[in-house]
């Protein structure tokens, strides 16, 4: 077995980079960007109000009483419009200020007499209430650096930039193979010596929060031809292999020796931890290969703690899904030595308590977790108000 360090290490060195996909940019949102992105235009690409009033020649206030009212300006015009000296025009909120105009005075601050405009804004300087072409942006100019992730305010900048497509780092094509004779759909009279099959429902949902959407479910019985047959089917176009249950050394655990038989290289099989210490993991060619435990929480936490490290990787995300912290342990424990384990727990206001029902086959308590807890390999006993570190799940 290996440390819960090597193995980590192991995956992300093995975990697949730099696969590039074109999409449109609403198909974009939690992705992360691959190359950079360069403004084609000023933006705002003519000078414009940013408020409903008049527009007209700054200077012309120290001159004139009042200004004649000769056209007007909404958005969307295309029309050419300008002023000569003393003239004014109604302009409305993103609308081109015409030609000659500088300023714009708010419509709150005027009063109009049969077309006359008389303005009564001590405040208002030249260049006021107006958006200067290339105010946003100018043409040639950077707009968004490759590797920044794409969240709702960077696909609204880059739309109102006028850009379409983005070249991204797209989430990994993920299939799911569930073994095991004594599982069955949700909704059956469960029958005798049956369990309800939940690991796929579970791994299905962890992917989606992780914006993996191209996910294939199968089901196998526990025989090592039919394992084989799956495994071979799904390598053809998957980046990403999930099994469930099958890869201990019982008499039906066929997972090992059906991945041996196809020539996915092995990187390790089992770890020093608990739940899920019999996990596998290899590779063929550009596909992973993880060999999840059977039990449903074994499941989840190798998911948490090993798979979303290797679709960090091929997603090219910045920041970890599953993030860090230091946290205050509410009350006292202690484990053997020689396993981490990674305990289901509540965090709160940097306060970390431990929940009951530990065991890998209870989901119950996972149930109400929003963290696991790690217990380090050698430690046993471990004080109520010693830091602790905890791992927050992706809610």
């Amino acid at each position: 077995m290996i440390t819960v360090r090597e193995a980590k290490k192991l995956i992300a060195g093995n975990a697949i980079t730099g696969k590039q996909q074109v999409r449109f940019l609403q198909d974009t949102i939690g992705l992360t960007l691959a190359e950079d992105i360069y403004a084609q235009y000023d933006i705002p690409a003519f000078p414009q109000s940013s408020m409903d009033g008049y527009a007209f020649r700054f200077d012309d206030l120290q001159e004139f009483d009042a200004l004649t009212i000769v056209d007007e300006s909404a958005a969307g015009n295309t029309k050419t419009v300008s002023i000569g000296k003393g003239e004014a025009v109604r302009i409305f909120t993103g609308a081109p200020l015409p030609e000659g105009a500088d300023t714009v005075v708010m419509q709150e601050k005027v009063r109009l007499e049969q077309g006359i405009l008389f303005v009564e804004d001590e405040r208002l300087v030249a260049g006021m209430h107006m958006r200067n072409a290339g105010s946003e942006i100018k043409a040639g100019m950077l707009a968004m650096e490759k590797g920044q992730k794409i969240v709702p305010a960077v696909l609204g900048f880059l739309a109102g930039i006028g850009v379409e497509q983005l070249v991204v780092y797209p989430p990994p094509r993920i299939h799911i193979i569930v073994t095991g004779n004594e599982l069955q759909a949700p909704g059956q009279l469960l029958q005798p010596g049956h369990v309800y099959e939940s690991n796929s429902f579970s791994l299905r949902a962890a992917l989606l929060q992780m914006g993996v959407t191209d996910v294939r479910i199968a089901h196998v019985t526990d025989q090592l031809d039919f394992v084989i047959n799956e495994i071979n089917k799904a390598s053809i176009d998957a980046d990403i292999i999930l099994l469930t249950g099958g890869v201990s050394v019982g008499d039906y655990d066929f997972v090992p020796e059906a991945t041996k038989t196809l020539g996915v290289e092995k990187i390790f099989h089992k770890i020093k931890q608990r739940p899920g210490k019999p996990l596998y993991f290899g590779r063929e060619n550009d596909t992973l290969v993880f060999g999840l435990p059977g039990n449903p929480a074994s499941v989840l936490t190798c998911f948490y703690e090993y798979v979303s490290l290797a679709i960090d990787g091929f997603m090219k995300n910045a920041e970890p899904s599953l993030k860090t912290v230091e946290a205050k342990l509410a009350t006292a424990f202690s484990k053997p030595a020689g396993l981490t384990h990674f305990l289901k727990a509540r965090y709160k206001d940097g306060i970390v308590k431990l929940l009951d029902a530990q065991e890998s086959y209870r989901m119950s308590s996972y149930a109400k977790a929003n963290c696991l807890l790690v217990a380090g390999e050698e430690r046993t006993n471990f004080e109520a108000g010693e830091m602790v570190e905890v791992h927050i799940i992706p809610s």
